[in-house]
């Protein structure tokens, strides 16, 4: 039974220093709730990687203190990781093991019973549409498989807390919504999940908070919709119905010209664009459609920690 009064997850001015100087964290400090889907984000070695592998102790840190469940990691790991699950970036299999085998030996490390494990392995086999490749050797399936596998391997102990690091990278989107629904519907039945990914649209639709972490620090650290909130202006790509050779001029909104038929417009949030269209029409440029022109998340990362949104 999760003790919603226990945080999750309590970090506390962790620390780390690398052979030769390097200042990986710089006293990061954060807390996720017993039964939340939470964001970790920052560009490329912002400090992410290093702070997960602290907490399963795959890198030992040069100071500070994590507690998992309020179990600290240096007292009494060995039952510390009983309460973790990871799905990492990279798939680290033995390329020739049964699907099935990859889930009882990942159960053998937990010391669960085998009739256990074979059931554990069963159900989340079926559950991520991977029953049929029970008998499979990992290296016959598809990327997509082999995502969902790590998933499956992740859950066979049933952690209470399941760390997501970029899930679904370089699966199809039939996929990726199929991860999505899994992982939301394992939330909603009371586990605690931190995400990392590079899909920013992702976590905004997911996690209800958020911590960003750049050069080693918190920037942020707030709900999905507090940070949301606080931004200023929207920007949309409106397509219209004739090439343009340069953007037209209207009081109500900034507008370049993304393409000769698309317009990049950015107004003030809340900004009527009933008024950019009618402004638009005066100018003989009449809109078609219109997208966001970026993910909301996207541009509330960047005006915190600034930069390429490629180095998400």
């Amino acid at each position: 039974m999760t003790n919603l009064s226990t945080p999750a997850l309590e970090v506390r001015d962790l620390r780390k220093t690398y052979k030769g100087g390097e200042h990986a964290l710089k006293g990061v400090s954060f807390d996720v709730a017993a039964g939340d889907f939470f964001a970790l984000l920052g560009p490329n070695g912002a400090g992410k990687s290093t702070t997960i592998g602290i907490l399963f102790s795959l890198i030992n840190k040069s100071s500070g203190r994590v507690r998992v469940n309020g179990l600290d990691i240096d007292d009494n790991f060995p039952l510390a990781r009983t309460h973790l699950g990871l799905v990492p970036q990279e798939t680290n299999f033995n390329q020739f093991k049964r699907a099935f085998e990859v889930l009882t030996t990942q159960a053998g490390f937990y010391g669960i019973p085998a009739a256990t494990a074979r059931r554990r392995a069963e159900r989340y086999l079926k559950q991520l549409g991977l029953w049929e490749k029970r008998d499979s050797e990992v290296r016959s399936l598809s990327g997509g498989m082999k995502r969902r596998l790590m998933l499956a391997r992740a859950l066979v102990n049933e952690p209470r807390l399941l760390v997501l690091d970029e899930p679904t990278a370089g699966v199809d989107i039939e996929v990726r919504r199929m991860i999505w629904d899994f992982i939301t519907k394992l939330n909603a039945e009371g586990t605690t999940i931190i995400l990392t990914t590079h899909y920013l649209e992702e976590a905004e639709n997911l996690c209800r908070n958020v911590a960003i972490i750049d050069h080693g620090r918190i920037v942020e650290n707030s709900s999905m919709s507090a940070l949301l909130g606080r931004l200023h202006r929207d920007e949309f790509l409106f397509y219209v119905d004739r090439p343009l050779t340069e953007a037209p001029r209207i009081a109500s909104a900034e507008i370049h010209l993304h393409d000769r038929q698309v317009l990049g417009v950015c107004v003030e949030k809340d900004q009527d664009l009933n008024r950019v269209f009618a402004e638009l029409d005066a100018c003989g440029v009449r809109v078609l459609s219109m997208r966001n022109k970026s993910n909301r998340l996207e541009r509330a990362l960047l005006d915190l920690i600034g930069g390429d949104a490629g180095a998400r």
